[in-house]
């Protein structure tokens, strides 16, 4: 689950403060009032003890009525989100969500080598190396922890189910040296990487195991998480590590996680000295710099285990074996040195050096106070992201290939062979298609992947294009040996399509020859064809739109280009150098200072529109439309409804939006809920949680459409079970660095795959009625300065082919519903309130029906709702009040925010909730709570009032009271 946020904590109280100055005002106005009238009613007794206990039961009711609005005002979110029901999991769901899982997994461990057949393992006994091994990686943290509510298998216990013996005394030596994983969390990072010095493995442990088992595996682990991305200096400032040894540190200035710490050298040092048969486990989600492999020829085997959730480490075992068949592939290329990628000098902190005018008091996660300004990453280089760039760059004759890239993207071995055989490519009324097949030449069953490719015309100076990109794929059914599969492969020739932002500022596809290759993998052709483009086609009319388009992209991007330089195949990338070096200029340019806008200077009078007229609210009709009967977006109903709705009623359904939408009784709405978690469904105030499955990029390295769909509708089964109407997922930003920290909860550097694995999720959720919140919309690419007003600069081309793709396909081919727009500004607009990306190419071009949500509504010093609710935000995912409320009631401001509230019951009444009509569902427990208090308070005072006016009447009639009182 999610961490509690201290700055919605802090939020919290300031809210309440109103409320409670008011009760504690009407206490002491009670106190004053008594003893005023206690020295000005002296001789007058029944006047002064009814002036008492009229003042103290006014001071009650008035307390009762603070509080009431208190708990009914800034608290009725967080209320009706702890309070509701707690659904839980059916036995027979979390049976086939677990089948499930170890399927997923069973797909995604990649076999990246298996020199000398050392693998599967025929000694039953195995000796298992690394402190990870007892302590493994099962997902993410932040938005991608796990439940605790269900058993989990770890990675031990997996091999244990495939029916292997692990050496029992290294387990102990692991866990008596440490039992858990140091913390890397939201809001504190300890990059702490527990194992064993070499020194503590005594002689006779290493004799014991070698007569235990000839075979050993070593466990290497990584984990990431949301809220910072992976050191890329183990010794920079702020970084927290406890090295292994006193006597040496693990890691050198300069050196970064994601290669071997000395104290793990060493172990795989002494574990090859011992045995001649090691196989290496990677269990991490980012790629990891396997430069130490040629040093150790002892390793015959490299398994790459992505963090397999609570129950996929059931299927390493198999793998080991041969029970299971290694089925994936590699979802990212593997590069020798990853400070050597074209993107290592541009990704991290980068903070502006002249912008002291926008900087704003920000209370962050942790509740701590400071000043922000704008940071800012630029993209610059361009479309060259992942294998696009290595294999144009040795095309160009830029890098020796072999020297730069390890394994390359889409590779993978298996315990058997295959062929493909491609047959003739047919080029007709706009689509591409041709046969492949895949015959099974090994001796074990296993399946294959179709890998296809283009390589289009490029002219010198032109249109930017990769020499390799991935255009389709389609995996097989298992294959018997000796078996065969005829796929059918096609895709409409637009896919090939570029984007020409500097001259027709529109998708072009050039004529020429374009060369269509099924391949091993993005480096390996196995067979190749020529489609010729007879002429050249651009899209940008109406009715000539590109990928089914609603209406013709044009760029829409300018302003995020800003002053980089970008990288450019001309001259066989003769500017890499200078656009690949760190940036020397920190300083904001006058152009995007004159776009710039947060809290500070966002004024929303100065946007309104004269020519907007007040839209009706409030209009009560005794036969009004309710939500269960509009159901389609069209439907001339939507008017009647809206103008039913008040501006509280449609400003707190937009504002308080975290985690669910509320109630609007009025029209049939229902408070409905919506769970986070990439992996699975985490509701983070009741606590309740589903199965956890592998992590995202699990998924890209299967490559397998139907198990991305099979996982979508278990979702939905799940949410049924758990009463869960949206679901904060599926993440499809780019692995753009090795070292973003949230590469568990994306899929690949790849556009297409990506987009493939999002869009089958939110379409298989989608059948259950469950809408998905496609995110981060979009370019959310690293964790580093996410939440600090992050200026992210990059081209038109690269945003639409690479950073947009993904989002594009999970609309037009997902059917998605729901998207949540990012925290980081594109150029030097908040992607929150970017009407180019949520009206112009969302909408307008990409015909989505639904509503965009903020991440996380914390304020930040960038989020409000004014500005965002006008340019295409449609809801706030926060729980209490700060900026997430329109403050201005223009006309404008009205019609913006009667917008967002159709989008939003749209949205939510087609759910599986609303299936047959207007669900039925009690009243909260906290307010029932509260109206029973009420009646109680209410038949308090009323039985206090009538005693206390019995009492003053009496005391009025009785002689010996006034008696003595007159003495």
């Amino acid at each position: 689950m999610l961490q509690i946020n201290m700055a919605d904590v802090v939020a919290v109280l300031h809210s309440l403060i109103p409320y409670l100055a008011i009760a504690a005002g009407l206490l002491l106005l009670a106190l004053v009032v008594t003893v005023a009238v206690n020295k000005a009613t002296v001789g007058n007794r029944p006047a002064r003890k009814l002036i008492h206990s009229q003042a103290w039961l006014v001071a009650l009711v008035g307390v009762v009525v603070a509080l009431s609005m208190m708990l009914t005002g800034p608290m009725s979110t967080l209320l009706n989100n702890a309070t509701i029901t707690k659904y839980q999991l059916s036995n027979r769901t979390v049976t086939q969500a677990n089948a499930l899982a170890k399927d997923v997994q069973s797909e995604a461990v990649t076999m990246l080598q298996n020199n000398d057949a050392n693998l599967p393992i025929a000694n039953k006994k195995v000796n298992v190396f690394g402190w990870g091994s007892t302590n493994p990686v099962y997902g993410g943290t932040g938005s991608g922890s796990m439940s605790d509510q269900y058993p989990t298998v770890s990675l031990l216990d997996g091999f244990k189910q495939a029916g292997l013996q692990t050496n029992t005394a290294l387990t102990k030596l692991y866990t008596d040296y440490r039992k858990d994983r140091q913390v890397v969390a939201m809001f504190a990072q300890d990059w702490t990487l527990p194992e064993v010095p070499a020194a503590q493995y005594s002689g006779s442990l290493m004799r014991d195991a070698k007569a235990y088992s000839d075979q050993a595996v070593v466990v290497i682990t990584r984990v990431g998480g949301e809220g910072a991305d992976l050191p890329t200096n183990m010794k920079a400032k702020g970084i927290t590590y406890k090295s292994n040894s006193k006597d040496y540190d693990d890691f050198k200035d300069g050196e970064h996680f994601l290669q071997l710490s000395r104290t793990e050298r060493d172990m795989i040092d002494l574990v090859s000295k011992n045995f001649n048969k090691v196989t290496l486990v990677y269990n991490g989600a980012n790629t990891f710099q396997f430069d130490f492999l040629r040093d150790y020829p002892q390793i015959k085997s490299v398994l790459w285990c992505p963090p397999a959730g609570q129950t996929g480490f059931s299927a390493l075992g198999g793998v080991l074996t041969g029970a299971v068949n290694p089925l994936g592939k590699t979802s990212d290329t593997f590069i020798r040195n990853l400070k050597q990628s074209n993107s290592f000098n541009n990704a991290g902190a980068f903070a502006y050096d002249n912008v002291d005018e926008f900087v704003q008091k920000v209370t962050g996660f942790a509740g701590k106070t400071s000043d922000v300004k704008p940071t800012f990453v630029n993209y610059s280089e361009g479309i060259y992201v992942g294998y696009k760039f290595y294999e144009t760059a040795a095309a160009e004759g830029l890098i020796n290939y072999d020297d730069t890239v390890l394994y390359p993207f889409g590779y993978g071995l298996s315990y058997t062979t295959f062929t493909q055989s491609m047959g003739a490519a047919t080029h007709h009324d706009g689509k591409v298609s041709f046969e492949v097949t895949v015959t099974n030449t090994g001796d074990a069953p296993g399946k294959d992947v179709v890998e296809t490719y283009y390589n289009p015309p490029y002219t010198e100076g032109g249109i930017e294009k990769a020499s390799t990109n991935l255009i389709a794929f389609e995996k097989t059914k298992e294959l018997a040996p000796g078996a065969s599969q005829v796929v059918k492969i096609a895709f409409n020739d637009d896919a090939m399509a570029s984007y020409d932002a500097s001259k027709a500022k529109a998708y072009v596809l050039e004529k020429g020859d374009y060369q269509i290759s099924i391949q091993a993998d993005a480096h390996s052709v196995i067979d190749t064809k020529t489609v010729t483009m007879g002429e050249t086609v651009t899209y940008n009319t109406a009715s000539h739109t590109h990928d089914g388009d609603k209406k013709a992209a044009t760029n829409r991007f300018d302003q995020a280009a800003g002053d980089v330089v970008y990288l450019s195949r001309a001259g066989h990338f003769a500017n890499y150098a200078k656009a690949t070096a760190a940036p020397t200029n920190f300083s904001m340019s006058a152009d995007a200072k004159s776009r710039f806008t947060n809290n500070g200077n966002y004024d929303p009078s100065k946007h309104n529109r004269e020519s907007d007229v007040m839209p009706t609210t409030g209009a009560r009709m005794e036969c009004g439309s309710w939500i269960c009967e509009v159901r389609r977006y069209e439907d001339p109903q939507w008017k009647t409804l809206l103008d039913q709705l008040t501006v509280p009623e449609m400003d707190n359904l937009s504002a308080m939006a975290g985690y669910g939408t509320q109630a609007i009784p009025s029209i049939g709405k229902i408070q409905l809920t919506d769970a986070d978690g990439p992996a699975s469904l985490n509701n983070n105030f009741t606590g309740v949680g589903s199965i956890g499955f592998p992590a995202s990029t699990a998924f890209a390295c299967t490559w397998n459409k139907a198990l991305a769909e099979r996982f979508g509708t278990m979702i939905g089964t799940m949410a049924h079970d758990i009463h869960v109407a949206g679901w904060y997922a599926p993440a499809m930003n780019i692995h753009r660095n090795a070292f973003s920290g949230r590469t568990f909860e994306y899929f690949s550097e790849d556009s297409l795959l990506s987009g493939v694995m999002a869009s089958n999720q939110i379409a298989g959720a989608r059948e259950k009625g469950v809408y998905s919140f496609m995110k981060h919309f979009a370019m959310n690419d690293q964790e580093t300065n996410r939440l600090n007003m992050l200026c992210t600069w990059a081209n038109e081309q690269s945003i639409r082919e690479i950073y947009l793709r993904p989002f594009a396909m999970s609309v037009k081919e997902g059917g998605a519903q729901a998207a949540m727009s990012s925290f980081n500004y594109i150029g030097a607009t908040y992607a929150g309130a970017d009407a180019a990306l949520l009206k112009g190419v969302l909408r307008d071009e990409w015909g989505f029906r639904g509503f965009v949500l903020t991440d996380y509504f914390g304020g930040y010093g960038y989020q409000n709702a004014d500005q965002e609710i006008r340019n295409g935000n449609d809801a706030m995912l926060a729980t209490t009040s700060i900026t997430n409320h329109v403050k201005d009631k223009s006309a404008t401001s009205v019609k913006a925010l009667r917008l967002a509230t159709k989008n939003i019951l749209y949205t939510t009444v087609n759910g599986w909730q609303y299936a047959n009509g207007e669900p039925k569902v009690a009243m909260p427990i906290w307010r029932t709570a509260m109206v029973t208090a009420w009646i109680v308070v209410a038949v308090l005072v009323l039985g206090l009032e009538f005693l206390a006016i019995r009492r003053y009447l009496r005391r009025r009639k009785s002689p010996a009271l006034i008696a003595g009182e007159s003495r």
